[in-house]
């Protein structure tokens, strides 16, 4: 069941020690993934090519309404936790509650951090800690015109 998948940070870290132990490259990728569409899926497939073990950083509710705004996210932390590890891709999913993944990256020190092409590299949190480590950064290519943001105003529009 994919709930076996969502961790807390204690036991991802217990997760990822043995992991590691086995001779696993761990990645991580992270965000809102509210209305979760084809462009993260792609994008978490792709991540995953990189490593043995895919970790999945998730913004929490609050954490989201900070960074989009009162009306997101448009679906719970819960839920959307449920369905990234619903994900063949995905190995593990851990929610965070500040704004960005860097105490996630600290904490787990990721082999591969990676993120959307659309970050410039010296914008990327947690690269600090990723390269210092000796690990590596990969910027994954967006499908174009795939966004949540995207997919709330083609609702808006079609029902208003």
């Amino acid at each position: 069941m994919s709930t076996s998948k969502i961790k807390d940070l204690d036991r991802l870290r217990a997760l990822l020690q043995e992991a590691r132990a086995n001779g696993k490259t761990i990645g991580l990728a992270n965000g809102c993934f509210d209305l979760l569409h084809v462009g993260h899926a792609r994008y978490l497939a792709e991540a995953r090519q990189n490593c043995d073990v895919l970790v999945v950083g998730i913004n929490s509710d609050e954490s989201v309404r900070r960074i989009k705004g009162e009306k997101r996210p448009v679906v719970t932390l819960e839920d959307r936790a449920f369905v990234l590890a619903s994900l063949l891709p995905v190995d593990v999913v851990c929610s965070f509650d500040e704004d960005t993944p860097y105490n996630l990256i600290s904490a787990i020190v990721p082999d591969v951090l990676v993120k959307g092409a659309d970050w410039k590299v010296d914008d990327i949190v947690g690269k600090d800690i990723v390269l210092g480590a000796g690990g590596k950064v990969e910027a994954i290519e967006f499908i174009p015109n795939r966004s949540t943001s995207g997919i709330i105003e083609r609702i808006l529009e079609r029902f208003s």
